[in-house]
């Protein structure tokens, strides 16, 4: 085996941490240009430099709306978007964390940090899952077809981004 001497490694872990930074405020900025319904719905920020806690109230609006929840439907919706604003207020908590260490983390405090953020999208999904099944399973036919529309792979779980001009709804 090839001994790598310290500072190529370290080197090397600076640029897959930078990476990892890169690639989401990359994704952030292309959401702002790609899905400007979200953008425009954002309080006063843009999607790239929003909370998350903003970008949620924007897609519970969405959702509400191209959904058309019922009355009946109430508490089931209140339980979702109360799941989906404790996930965002989970990840600006991590994100902000992060950011203010930015310049004093070592590359493996960045990648722990990252690991954190990656790890709460996960347990937030897993949080959102049966919360939204629980409303899926009251929708009527027509919001069921809505729903499986707006979560279609590839769409972005939004029925109104676009790419190259053209609708994916």
């Amino acid at each position: 085996m090839k001994h790598i001497p310290f500072p190529r490694v370290a080197a090397s872990l600076a640029v897959a941490a930078a990476l990892c930074i890169a690639v989401p405020m990359e994704a952030a900025a292309t959401d702002a240009k790609l899905h400007p319904t979200v953008a425009k719905t954002s309080t006063s920020k843009t999607v790239g430099k929003g909370t998350h806690a903003d970008r949620v109230e924007a897609r519970i609006a969405e959702l509400r709306s191209k959904l058309k929840i019922t009355p009946d439907q109430e508490d089931k919706w209140n339980s979702l978007t109360q799941v989906m604003r404790d996930n965002a207020q989970k990840m600006d908590s991590l994100t902000q964390a992060r950011t203010q260490n930015t310049g004093k983390m070592t590359a493996i405090d960045d990648l722990n940090s990252y690991s954190q953020i990656a790890d709460a999208h996960a347990d937030g999904v897993k949080k959102f899952v049966p919360a939204f099944q629980a409303l899926y399973d009251s929708m009527s036919e027509p919001q069921k077809k809505q729903a499986d529309a707006l979560f279609q792979p590839g769409n972005g779980h939004t029925a109104s981004r676009t790419t190259s001009g053209k609708s994916r709804s």
